[in-house]
C-alpha cells in the first residue's frame, strides 16, 4: 500500500500541479495519512469495467462499503444504474485529458440511497515506470 499511496501523491502532483499529501510524508506515512483524511479517496484500475482498488475510511463510510467489500468491486457501481453511462462518457474524457476539477455528480451507497459528491478531482494514474495505473477521484464534498 505504500508504494501505491505514492503512486496517487505523484500522478496527482504531476497533472494538478499541487500536492495531494503534506510536503515530505512518502511511503507508510502518506499512506496513513491519505488512509485517514477527511476526504474522500477512491482509486479504480484499468480493466474495461474498472475494479475499485482502493478506498479510504471517508469513502467507504460515505458509501457504506467495507475495504474488503470495495476492493474488486466495479466502480460503475458507485452510481446509479440511469446515471452509469454518463459517469463513463466522463471517465473516458479524464482518460483522455488527464484530470478534471470541480466535478460533481450523483452517486449510491451500498444500501441505494442517493447523494452527491462535489468538489471532486479525477486524475489519472501512473506508475513509477509512466504505464497507466487506473484514476483516482478525491472528493471534498458530499450532500
Amino acid at each position: 500500500m505504500n508504494e501505491f499511496a505514492d503512486v496517487l501523491a505523484d500522478s496527482y502532483h504531476a497533472l494538478v500541479g499541487e500536492p495531494l499529501v503534506p510536503i515530505g510524508l512518502r511511503g507508510l506515512e502518506a499512506a496513513e495519512w491519505l488512509y485517514e483524511a477527511p476526504f474522500g479517496l477512491l482509486a479504480h484500475d484499468t480493466a474495461p469495467d474498472p475494479l475499485f482498488t482502493y478506498a479510504n475510511l471517508t469513502a467507504q463510510q460515505l458509501f457504506g462499503y467495507t475495504w474488503d467489500e470495495f476492493l474488486g468491486l466495479p466502480s460503475r457501481l458507485s452510481a446509479g444504474t440511469q446515471d452509469q453511462e454518463s459517469r463513463r462518457i466522463f471517465m473516458d474524457s479524464v482518460r483522455l485529458k488527464g484530470f478534471a476539477e470541480n466535478y460533481r455528480g450523483p452517486r449510491v451507497t451500498k444500501d441505494g440511497r442517493a447523494f452527491w459528491i462535489e468538489d471532486v478531482t479525477i486524475w489519472n494514474l501512473r506508475g513509477a515506470d509512466g504505464t497507466p495505473a487506473g484514476q483516482a477521484a478525491l472528493i471534498r464534498r458530499w450532500t
